[in-house]
């Protein structure tokens, strides 16, 4: 099997994540995590949002049913799906996370990094570089 030549893949562009209620989506990635809405969004065939992170990329928001079971994960999101994110202060995250009454976990490599949970089960995990 050949594989793409190197360089080929540039970049991440974007992460998708199914959320059941999108405003209260926002409440998490916006009102706690403090990203930026795009309001650019093409008008799609489902609810859901896009938002900017800091260097580029986005997480895109979905309004769908959730195929995957959202009850039984494990309870360290280092040991299930991911989707990584790098921040500037981990202090910072953690003092927004500990106001909002979520729970986290912090990374068992040591390194300066949390896993959390958005309000419908996807895991973040947030390093400070």
């Amino acid at each position: 099997m050949k594989a793409l030549a190197k360089g080929v893949i540039r970049s991440f562009d974007h992460a998708s994540v199914l959320v059941k209620d999108t405003r209260r989506a926002l409440e998490f990635y916006i009102g706690v995590l403090g990203l930026e809405q795009d309001h650019d969004r093409p008008d799609l065939s489902y609810p859901g949002a896009w938002l900017n992170l800091g260097e580029g990329g986005q997480i895109h928001l979905i309004e769908l049913p959730n195929p995957d079971p959202v009850t039984g994960r494990p309870q360290h999101g280092g040991r299930d799906r991911h989707t990584a994110l790098t921040v500037s202060s981990l202090d910072e995250v953690v003092a927004e996370l500990d106001k909002a009454k979520l729970t986290y976990t912090l990374s068992s490599s040591g390194r300066r990094a949390l896993f959390c949970r958005d309000y419908d089960g996807n895991t973040l995990e947030l390093i400070e570089k």
